[in-house]
């Protein structure tokens, strides 16, 4: 019998109140109800200073870089909900995927990211939802080896489609959320199979 996923599940922002924890919220049930193991991390916990070679030949990897590591190491694939600030990624989201990629001594290049399965999404306040974000964040893990679902989700007006339950008002837009973290589920349970 083939392991369950394992998913690692968290939102490129450390307000309380993110519309992008919620959006990963849904998703990572969505996930479990599927099968998957699901750990939903929040990097407001994680807190990390700005990657910095000097800091790092120094004192070596901060603590909480070296545990949000650790679980990407474990997981087979990453549910990211990634706010878009001034068209791109969030700095708390780039700083960590910078310390995560650092090398360590006799351990294989990108150890956390290479082969590992990710599916993105969104929320912003703004008419296009993030998506300018997305774009910038599917290539930066393409580029460190990560396979990124081509589905996607992008909720546009955050403010005011949740409803007090945390549910997105709009029952498409809620389907489509569940839906990338039963595909995620669904992917790497098969990529499991394969191996």
């Amino acid at each position: 019998m083939t392991r369950k996923p394992r998913i690692l599940a968290f939102a490129g922002s450390t307000r309380k109140d993110s519309y992008n924890k919620k959006l990963t919220r849904i998703a990572a049930k969505a996930a479990e109800e599927c099968g998957a193991d699901v750990t939903l991390v929040d990097l407001k916990d994680l807190p990390m200073p700005l990657f910095d070679e000097d800091l790092e030949r120094g004192a070596g990897m901060p603590e909480s870089a070296a545990k949000l590591k650790a679980l990407m190491v474990e997981s087979d694939g990453f549910l990211i909900a990634s706010p878009e600030y001034n068209s791109s990624i969030t700095a708390v989201l780039k700083n960590a995927i910078d310390w995560v990629s650092r090398p360590v001594p006799n351990e294989p290049s990108l150890l956390a990211f290479k082969g590992k399965t990710a599916v993105l999404m969104s929320a912003s306040p703004g008419n296009l939802g993030g998506l300018r974000g997305l774009v910038h964040l599917r290539a930066i893990l393409g580029n460190i080896g990560m396979i990124v679902l081509p589905d996607q989700i992008a909720v546009t007006n955050a403010y005011e489609a949740f409803d007090s339950d945390e549910r997105l008002k709009d029952a498409k837009q809620q389907a489509g959320v569940q839906d990338l973290g039963k595909k995620l589920a669904e992917t790497v349970r098969k990529l499991i199979a394969s191996q």
